[in-house]
């Protein structure tokens, strides 16, 4: 069998799992625009490829066949990203449901092993440092180096950094490259602007390659700010890809416990808003520096 014959193959068998998905179950199309769960035979021929079943809304589209109440249904459903209206259970789910469930667990691998495009950082025009880290493999398998320095790196850092700030920001990788891709130019820009409209002194901000989150406290120790902040992709999951955490010290240090650290998570556009994240960091910042704490001492 040659490869057109295989595409031809997955692309019928594809299709026949959306028409039962469509026949049997309940759309959103009843109410607002229909959502097409399929992607039109003359748009798949062209594009010589199966369609991306990432691409489509599942929390519009119920598998249940006669639901006691489908409207009701579809909102409770719209409010999670949970697997609601797949209708069978067990070890025998629709074909679609295990394709959905391999889709989403491909994507958090992407997540994980993908690199930033650098297209990104030229954007954003930040210098990059990298921790101890010479691999994305050492990354994943020696966590202690992702929270380490070099002294080569710490000396760059110093020399084109601004030194001794009120609050150094600076974002990472963390375990997901597409939560950083798909965030941080709202969410940077929001922060800066809630900072500098109270007057507040703002570092250098960069991007830290390789980074865990205790690399914020060699961070500070090598520019001597008040406050350090870290935007950093968490590690991703079946329902997102995309979540970004804020984590926060008020002069931190090398061995600090996690005591000591303020947390935002859960910044993407399907949780909390980045732009809207940005400004309730910054007004996080602004009482760490006023109660001169951070972590369980500090006083929302």
């Amino acid at each position: 069998m040659n490869e057109n014959k295989l595409v031809d193959l997955v692309r019928e068998i594809v299709s026949e799992v959306v028409s039962e998905t469509i026949s049997n179950g309940v759309s959103i199309s009843a109410r607002n625009n229909p959502l097409v769960a399929s992607i039109p035979n003359s748009q798949a021929e062209k594009e010589d490829t199966v369609r991306d079943l990432s691409a489509v809304n599942f929390r519009n589209v119920l598998a249940t066949p006669n639901p006691a109440n489908a409207d009701e249904f579809l909102k409770i459903m719209e409010t999670t990203s949970a697997r609601l209206g797949v209708w069978r259970a067990g070890p025998r789910y629709r074909t679609e449901t295990l394709l959905r469930f391999r889709a989403d667990h491909a994507a958090a691998m992407d997540a994980v092993f993908n690199d930033l495009p650098q297209e990104l950082l030229d954007e954003l025009g930040l210098e990059t440092y990298t921790t101890m880290c010479t691999s994305k493999d050492e990354f994943l398998t020696r966590p202690d180096l992702g929270r380490k320095l070099s002294l080569e790196t710490v000396a760059e850092m110093q020399s084109k950094c601004k030194r001794n700030p009120q609050v150094q920001i600076y974002f990472s990788d963390g375990l997901s490259n597409t939560a950083v891709e798909a965030n941080i130019r709202d969410l940077l820009p929001s922060v800066m602007q809630g900072l500098k409209s109270n007057n507040i002194d703002v570092g250098t901000p960069f991007f830290l390659k390789y980074g865990r989150v205790g690399a914020m406290d060699a961070v500070t120790e090598a520019l001597g700010s008040e406050v350090t902040v870290v935007f950093l992709g968490e590690r991703p999951g079946l329902a997102t890809s995309e979540s970004l955490s804020a984590y926060m010290t008020y002069k931190g240090y090398v061995g600090a416990p996690e005591t000591v650290r303020s947390v935002v998570s859960n910044i993407y556009h399907g949780g909390t808003n980045p732009v809207e994240a940005g400004a309730h960091i910054a007004g996080v910042v602004g009482l760490m520096l006023q109660q001169k704490t951070s972590g369980m001492d500090l006083k929302l």
